[in-house]
């Protein structure tokens, strides 16, 4: 349990980033196919994911440093 207390921020980050980029993809996506990324749910759906870890461990490095 206290290693999710202190990676809350990059789980949230996360699972903010999967349902945008999820959402993104039915709502712009790519309909010709031609889009390695954009034309699949799951292909966006996890660089969504990856984005927003990476948003969230950014933000949470920058809390860490501040509080110090």
């Amino acid at each position: 349990m206290n290693i999710l207390n202190k990676q809350k921020l990059i789980i949230i980050g996360a699972a903010v980033g999967a349902i945008v980029g999820f959402f993104y993809w039915k709502e712009i996506g790519c309909l010709s196919g031609s889009c390695a990324i954009k034309s699949v749910w799951y292909n966006m759906t996890g660089y969504g994911l990856v984005m927003g870890g990476l948003l969230g461990s950014i933000i949470q490095e920058q809390i860490k440093r501040k509080n110090k």
